[in-house]
């Protein structure tokens, strides 16, 4: 089994990035669970009864952000000898009290002033630029503790880039912004802080956030994970094939890939090690699995929600796009997993190790009904994610206490035993929800600065500089793309990158490739900016995600992320294909046997990609069946690209699916011979 020791680690990194460093006194402890029931239960109430213009709502729930970040996370994590008390962790000090207080009142300024803000809309007060600068200052400080100090020193590059700009050289000149403009935009208004990426944060993420912790709290990541074993425990690499899955299921309603690996890590790390697989290509599977399940839908890391306003399009159009691209992408890690354990020589688990199906279903089914009455609401009902999330939560909240009751009435402990333990399993998920929203609701906020600075004129400026250096070519703009979104990744969260990538780059994408013929939808240029956000969560040498799954493995983080990235190249040969190839994102495809005809295509090609990839299909690649397995992958994938090659009719493409089938056949079989011929060599 994993060293104690290890697992602590890889909770501190769950801890940091929920900014829950100190360790708190009593009273402290009911403080801070105050302040974050308090906030559960406002969004709550925002999405049962309490109506608050939308401006107001985002005031409030970056007040209650910022209040909680100050008061949980010291400036410092480590310790000061000059100065100590900005490194304090076993108490609040009353400098973060009062940075607390000041938050959350600068915060709330809009609130307070909202009527009299309006009318002087342009013109601001004095009193506004004072309590603006405090807010931006503020902001950007209790952003730097919970996510790192990249993207608060993007934001003021940004801002600073706002006022110098009529000094740059020509190339980057810009008229440059006053402080009343840049205060009435940034703080003032709905063009900064209180924009798009907070309102979505404050209106529709933190409902999903809160179910998902809900949902952990009551002992659903534990059920998936055992599930998943039972299911797939027996089978070649079975433990591999459980990571993925279980951590797919986690990643439903978890959106952030630390919190699933130190929920299904310590499970699954230790059975691969136990059945052959080495120590960092466990924890690489474990961070590929845990970092893809930010694609998968409903939370999608909370940039789905994001994506569908700033595309303008219903969020039920968002999970669509993302369907089968998530799916195919697990299903290559799912290959990749199967591959390894025939290279290794690894089977599966004995049969006495592997959990009884019936009694773990047994234990954990309801954990479905409100996942189930989610999907229900979302695409039967359409309803919005608001009520589908909100009235999922109110079911959950009524199987948590009954839950608890039954188990309380089976232990003889009594009908009130049972009520009160389900009581306090809500009040932790709300604690948790509000300690996991921080860093969303903060980044969102953040972020708001740097859209809200490109908007105040320099947007044009920066796409003619991208256009420049990709020179018109759209193959080179994606690149430059991902290989930013890459870098940015290493020092910002998921959905920071992308609300800053998709700002800068998505509409130049989509206005490149229309140059050169070819049409790329805004859903798929916003799609590929979120991908490679993801990506940069195991990207050496920093990726948190490959830290907290190497110490579960005890392996080292740099090889572990280095091993991870390289399985994560499936997930960016995905997102490149649905670039040039909107029929994966389901763009303006309405039949379901045509979706399902697409997505069987995208499996099958995915198959036939990872086995280049692996270098293994059915024993070792020799170098003439490559050109097989990449061929069948490219006409599966993309068989409109094939047609165009050979000047054909793109309404026959579909009519090419057998050709790539074929080829993928042809590798298949010549390794079968040479089995066989290798077999009858031994034999002889």
């Amino acid at each position: 089994m994993t060293n104690i020791g290890d697992q602590k680690y890889a909770q501190e990194i769950l801890k940091a990035e929920t900014g829950d460093i100190r360790d708190l006194r009593r009273h402290e402890r009911i403080l801070v669970g105050c302040v974050a029931i308090g906030w559960a239960l406002f969004q709550l109430a925002l999405a049962g009864f309490l109506v608050l213009d939308s401006t107001k709502v985002r005031a409030i729930h970056l007040a209650f952000a910022l209040v909680l970040i100050f008061l949980l996370d010291p400036f410092s994590k480590h310790p000061k000898k000059i100065l100590p008390f900005l490194s304090v962790t076993d108490r609040i000090p009353l400098i973060d009290y009062l940075m607390s207080a000041a938050g959350a009142l600068c915060a709330l300024y809009i609130v307070f002033d909202y009527s009299n803000i309006a009318m002087r809309a342009g013109i601001p007060l004095t009193r506004d630029l004072v309590i603006g600068t405090l807010l931006v200052l503020l902001l950007l400080e209790a952003t730097r503790r919970v996510i790192g100090p990249a993207l608060s020193i993007i934001a003021l590059l940004f801002t600073a880039y706002g006022f110098l700009g009529p000094y740059m050289p020509d190339l980057f000149a810009f008229k440059g912004v006053s402080l009343s403009k840049y205060m009435s935009n940034i703080t003032l208004s709905t063009e900064g802080i209180y924009g798009i990426p907070l309102g979505v944060s404050a209106s529709i993420v933190y409902l999903f956030v809160l179910l998902g912790a809900l949902l952990e709290k009551a002992g659903a990541g534990g059920f998936f994970t055992n599930l998943a074993l039972a299911v797939l425990g027996r089978y070649k690499g079975g433990p591999a094939k459980a990571a993925v899955v279980s951590s797919g299921a986690t990643g439903l309603v978890s959106g952030s890939s630390i919190a699933n690996i130190v929920t299904t890590g310590p499970f699954t790390i230790p059975l691969m090690k136990k059945i052959g697989y080495p120590a960092k290509k466990a924890a690489a599977i474990e961070v590929a699995a845990s970092t893809d399940g930010q694609l998968m839908p409903p939370i999608m890391g909370a940039a789905a929600f994001i994506i569908a306003e700033y595309v303008n399009v219903p969020y039920l159009e968002v999970v669509k796009a993302a369907a089968i691209p998530a799916f195919v992408s697990y299903f290559g890690l799912f290959c990749i997993t199967h591959l390894e354990a025939s290279k290794l020589g690894i089977r599966g688990l004995a049969r006495e190790e592997v959990p009884d199906f019936f009694a773990i279903a047994k234990r954990g089914l309801h954990y479905f009904l409100p996942l189930g009455l989610l999907v229900h609401e979302l695409v039967i009902m359409r309803h919005s994610p608001e009520m589908a999330a909100f009235r999922s939560i109110i079911l959950l909240l009524v199987v948590i206490l009954l839950q608890e009751i039954f188990f309380a009435l089976k232990t003889n402990r009594g009908l009130l035993y049972g009520l009160r333990q389900g009581i306090k399993i809500i009040g932790r998920g709300m604690i948790q929800g509000s300690k996991n929203m921080m860093s969303v609701a903060l980044a969102c906020g953040a972020a708001g600065i740097i859209v809200g600075v490109v908007n105040m004129g320099i947007g044009g400026m920066i796409t003619m500089i991208v256009e420049e250096l990709a020179m018109g070519n759209i193959f080179l703009l994606l690149l430059i793309t991902a290989l930013a979104s890459l870098l940015l990744g290493m020092g910002l969260p998921t959905t920071a990158t992308y609300i800053v990538m998709a700002s800068l780059t998505a509409p130049i994408i989509v206005q490149v490739g229309n140059l050169y013929g070819f049409a790329i939808s805004i859903m798929a240029a916003h799609l590929f900016c979120f991908y490679f956000g993801i990506l940069a969560d195991d990207t050496p040498p920093v990726g948190l995600a490959a830290y907290a799954a190497s110490a579960i493995a005890e392996s080292k983080p740099i090889p572990t992320g280095i091993q991870g990235f390289l399985y994560d190249i499936r997930t960016s040969v995905i997102a490149f294909m649905f670039v040039f190839n909107p029929d994966l994102i389901l763009h303006a495809i309405n039949s379901w046997p045509h979706g399902l005809l697409i997505f069987a295509m995208a499996l099958i090609g995915m198959s036939a990609f990872e086995c280049v990839a692996q270098g293994w299909c059915l024993t070792r690649n020799k170098w003439y069946e490559i050109p097989f397995f990449l061929a069948a992958a490219f006409i599966l994938f993309h068989p409109g690209g094939l047609a165009s090659l050979l000047s054909l009719n793109q309404s026959i493409k579909y009519g090419l699916f057998p050709v790539g089938l074929g080829l993928y056949g042809g590798g298949v079989f010549l390794q079968k011979i040479r089995l066989k011929r290798a077999q009858e060599h031994k034999v002889a």
